[in-house]
């Protein structure tokens, strides 16, 4: 119900940018505009707000790959030794590539407004064996989807002025919409059931899907402190999703399962970070990303096999000021638990006029 990757993989790198601080080096005496100074970025949360005035236009590309390997034991153990029943071995392999084009506009120097429309392509390969049938080949189910992603609102207010020996404060909201693909939309290898005793099929998407299926409201709230010759920056934000009612999955044959009301759980998430300048024009960054999600409920119930979900990711970033209009942004994050994605990398070109 709540994919690993896309869900958040594709929302955990979405970038702030440095261009509104031009020669004004990591750890020096705040901006004279009353400004955050620049942190090359890593999370989702931007520090450095566009000018009044200002718009600024920026594509980028993100890739994520996870893997994960399960053992399901069907039947029963008359001996801890001795299984009678099937051992269905599986091993999923992982492909998202996000492209977005994301535009920020400064209405003031305190407040900025950000459409987002990102395009999703992804790829699932799944190796799976069932032991003790007489065959030691093995099964491959591929499949992917393409299709535009999930688009975003946000909008973002800087608290306060700041100084050098007091930190800023910037509240955000993000609206998430339900243009991609939903999960309900695609088409399940199943027929007529995916659960119950009538079930029949893998019960994986024929083709999958881009979006979330459901629409999303994200407060937060971002600090940045100057603490020469470093920059500590972090962010809390809470992700509520808006439940669906009447929900039916598609199934094979052009049949439809109802599944009633489906409600997300929320997701809670925190993220740290330094930040550091290697001259007038690089910036460097490293950075820790926590989300932990609730369990999803079904017409009020938790859905069987539904557990909390914990996704810790390090992240190190790299930022290079062109020119006082472009800058290029490098970011890689490395999964630290088991659910997170084994690897994402992204590459943003903001362009400011």
């Amino acid at each position: 119900m709540h994919d690993k990757t896309y869900w958040l993989a594709a929302a955990l790198l979405a970038a702030g940018t440095a261009l509104a601080a031009p020669e004004q080096p990591v750890g020096a005496a705040p901006p004279q505009d009353g400004r955050p100074p620049a942190v090359a970025p890593l999370f989702e949360q931007p520090g450095v707000l566009t000018p009044r005035g200002k718009f600024v236009l920026e594509p980028s590309l993100q890739f994520g790959y996870s893997s994960s390997n399960r053992v399901v034991l069907v039947g029963y153990t008359i001996i801890p030794a001795l299984l009678i029943g099937l051992v269905d071995v599986r091993e999923v392999k992982r492909n998202t590539t996000t492209a977005a084009i994301t535009g920020r506009y400064g209405l003031t120097n305190r407040v900025e407004v950000e459409l987002k429309v990102p395009y999703v392509y992804r790829s699932d390969a799944t190796v799976s064996r069932e032991i003790f049938t007489g065959t030691g080949v093995d099964r491959v189910f591929d499949t992917s989807g393409r299709h535009i992603g999930d688009a975003e609102l946000a909008v973002r207010y800087q608290l306060n002025d700041g100084a050098a020996d007091r930190p800023y404060y910037v509240a955000g909201l993000r609206f998430k919409s339900r243009t991609g693909n939903d999960p309900f939309e695609v088409i399940t290898d199943c027929n007529q059931r995916c659960v119950g005793p009538n079930a029949t099929g893998t019960g994986l998407p024929l083709n999958l899907p881009t979006g979330s299926g459901f629409y999303a409201l994200q407060p937060s709230l971002t600090w940045l402190y100057s603490s020469d010759p470093a920059i500590l920056f972090g962010t809390v934000s809470y992700l509520h999703n808006f439940s669906r009612g009447g929900v039916s999955r598609r199934v094979q044959g052009g049949e439809l399962e109802p599944l009633g009301d489906i409600k997300p759980g929320g997701v809670i998430g925190f993220n740290f970070g330094v930040g550091l300048a290697l001259n007038e024009r690089a910036l460097i960054s490293f950075g820790y990303d926590h989300n932990s999600i609730a369990r999803t409920r079904q017409n009020g119930v938790p859905v069987a096999g539904s557990v909390r979900t914990q996704l810790g990711t390090l992240l190190m970033g790299f930022s290079y000021r062109v020119n006082h209009k472009r800058t290029v942004n490098i970011a890689v994050g490395a999964g630290l638990t088991r659910d997170t994605p084994d690897v994402q990398l992204s590459l943003r070109l903001p362009m400011a006029w």
